[in-house]
């Protein structure tokens, strides 16, 4: 009974966690991780392996709907895997190593000081009107990267990939954050897409949805092989979250632009007091 008890919370978690994370663009694991960590007492390297795939199904799962409803641009996405594919090799091969050290709690630490730092720049940028439009700088205009999409409320919506260096280098680094710390780096990408290539919120969080799943995937396969990746927790997760993200899926292309951005911020700011109090050791 009582593993039914458990295994039923987890479902739930990941229900929530795929709701949040499929609006957000963040990936379900920024539920996930803390919630396990704190709430259910999983060592760190397990809570990051449930994490990956909880990241996985919300891709999956949400991922698919937005490519579908034409918001998430995978040319884009593509492009700027490049970046985050080797930056999630690099995390999570790096967390193996600092776990093996005994330095869980300063990952926690990490983690929470480094999305507490994105918060006032995000909040300034909710206060200005959405961009429409962007022309695309010298790479994107090489590569294609530009798209539009049918907004019910604003018509339909063209962008172009505006600044793509520093784009990529963000990408390098959210993908080590997505490695090292199992969250998919979603709230990373999500900033680069919108602060950088300048693509409207929507684009940004789809495209994001897109991308985590392959980051997910190549810091998961690190994990695996580190024994961190554990079914019992991961397995009951996964498939909440992959409902949970489905129903978020469906609810994106009516909300507003500022309204996905003020679902994004309480949830950057929850997620960073929790790891934080949690690798100080306080309750």
């Amino acid at each position: 009974m009582e593993l039914l008890v458990f295994v039923l919370l987890l479902v739930l978690t990941g229900v929530a966690a795929g709701f949040v994370g499929s609006l957000s663009g963040l990936g379900g694991a920024v539920v996930v991780l803390p919630v396990l960590v704190v709430g259910f007492a999983v060592p760190f390297p397990y809570a990051a392996g449930a994490g990956f795939l909880a990241i996985l199904a919300t891709s999956s799962s949400s991922g698919a709907a937005y490519v579908r409803d034409r918001l998430s641009d995978l040319r884009i996405g593509m492009f700027l895997e490049i970046a985050t594919v080797p930056g999630a090799l690099l995390g999570a091969t790096a967390t193996v190593f600092l776990v093996h050290a005994d330095l869980d709690n300063a990952l926690l630490i990490a983690l929470g000081a480094v999305l507490l730092a994105l918060v006032p720049g995000t909040l300034a940028r909710a206060r200005l009107p959405p961009t429409d439009t962007a022309p695309p700088d010298r790479l994107g205009r090489a590569f294609g990267l530009r798209g539009s999409y049918e907004d019910p409320r604003r018509g339909r919506v063209v962008y172009g990939a505006a600044d793509t260096p520093p784009a990529l280098a963000v990408m390098f680094g959210a993908g080590v954050a997505a490695g090292m710390f199992g969250i998919g780096g979603g709230v990373f990408k999500v900033t680069a897409l919108e602060r950088y290539l300048r693509l409207p919120m929507k684009v940004a969080t789809a495209t994001s949805n897109f991308m985590i799943g392959v980051s997910a995937a190549a810091g998961a396969g690190v994990l695996l092989a580190a024994g961190y990746v554990n079914p019992v927790i991961g397995a009951p997760v996964a498939l909440g979250t992959a409902a949970g993200a489905f129903v978020g899926s469906r609810l994106l292309p009516s909300l507003r632009n500022r309204t996905v951005r003020w679902i994004f911020l309480p949830v950057v700011v929850v997620l960073a007091l929790e790891v934080i109090l949690r690798g100080l050791g306080l309750p």
